[in-house]
């Protein structure tokens, strides 16, 4: 099982990578004046509840497998 924790762990780090990066991404068009900053704070919700629904999926499926694993 610890394993498989690490794994999840290392899912998780991953998400939170793509957050940081989704929401640089979205600093820098606020800087070019490609998009304003309520556009921002709207797209840093979305991003925000896509890192939420996917963290929740690898708990998920987490939880799943360490029942599996307890089991065997």
């Amino acid at each position: 099982t610890r394993v498989v924790r690490q794994e999840g762990e290392q899912a998780r780090v991953a998400i939170r990578n793509i957050r940081r990066d989704a929401n640089s991404d979205l600093k820098e068009l606020v800087k070019e004046k490609l998009i304003t900053e309520d556009d921002e704070r709207r797209g840093q919700e979305v991003i925000q509840k896509l890192t939420d629904q996917h963290i929740k999926e690898i708990d998920e499926m987490l939880e799943a497998k360490e029942k599996d694993l307890m089991a065997v």
